[in-house]
């Protein structure tokens, strides 16, 4: 009788025992037979090569070490999703990329090392570095009357060697929310849509450009027509055969016009939301069986 398989959930120090949301997934390869650890990613006597699958799940105290993160994961034998994926997709200027693969996105300017950025005239902003988790370092401001501090924050990331990057603060936030569109392959290997929710603003601006990080309000949402086409065109636009990811989260929201924008493209280590969509950690856990 063959060993049964083992499968690495990838965390980190805040969530030992895995965070919430992949407890479904656990819960579902553990009824297929399959031997589960949850495992930091930096655990130094974690051995990695004795997994048939390493799934990245929570590992959000990545940011301050990304180096260290990419680098662990190309030491990681079989990683899913791999390690030149990670590399690409934890640095928040492959959106730039989609861009000029004509993906819609929305309007963004980068301003890194070197650069000198110029408030806009007028108009509600939000800055950021590329290089975070959740809201981490994110400032909402209201110009002219916030430019000075908006000037600072990315003056401020870009002194410490990092790059900022402004977008304009999407009103549909506050209303339509944004729509998640959960992805993982199919029979055939190809990613299909799996499950949608719909995410509540979590930004509030408390004055001087500053903001608090609420809790997201979740709720399942089927995508339209529309938002299913345009995740498949980010996913398209990917680096890569597709068929390699395991999973992948498209964010979108409307533009001023109501057609979908590309917000992020989640692929190294999104809350899945599988205990908001009944079946979802069975399909990805299936998914995760097939590779095995």
């Amino acid at each position: 009788m063959a060993d049964p398989s083992r499968v690495a959930l990838v965390t980190c120090a805040t969530f030992p025992d895995l965070y919430a949301d992949d407890l479904p997934l656990r819960d579902a390869l553990l009824a297929s037979g399959v031997l589960v650890d949850a495992l930091r990613w930096d655990d130094d006597g974690a051995d990695w090569a004795a997994y048939d699958l390493v799934v990245v799940r929570s590992p959000w105290d990545y940011v301050a070490r990304r180096d260290a993160f990419v680098a662990w994961a190309r030491s990681v034998p079989r990683l899913a999703n791999p390690a030149d994926v990670i590399a690409w997709n934890t640095d928040k200027r492959y959106l730039g990329e989609l861009a000029e693969a004509g993906v819609p996105i929305i309007p963004t300017t980068f301003a890194g090392p070197g650069d000198t950025w110029t408030p806009p005239a007028e108009g509600e902003w939000v800055v950021k570095p590329t290089i975070s988790a959740g809201s981490q370092d994110t400032g909402r401001y209201v110009l002219p009357e916030q430019a000075g501090p908006a000037r600072a924050h990315v003056d401020r990331l870009i002194a410490a060697g990092r790059t900022a990057m402004i977008q304009p603060y999407m009103a549909a936030v506050d209303t339509a929310g944004e729509t998640a569109v959960l992805c993982v392959p199919d029979v055939t290997g190809a990613l299909t849509f799996s499950h949608g929710v719909r995410k509540g603003a979590m930004l509030t601006e408390t004055g001087g450009g500053a903001i608090e990080v609420g809790s997201e309000v979740i709720a399942p949402r089927e995508p339209s027509s529309a938002e299913l086409a345009l995740a498949r065109r980010v996913l398209e636009a990917v680096p890569g055969d597709a068929k390699r990811l395991l999973y992948a989260r498209v964010d979108l929201i409307p533009g001023p016009d109501g057609s979908p924008l590309l917000i992020e493209l989640e692929l190294t280590e999104p809350s899945l939301f599988l205990r908001t969509a009944p079946g979802s950690a069975e399909r990805l856990a299936a998914a995760i069986l097939a590779r095995l």
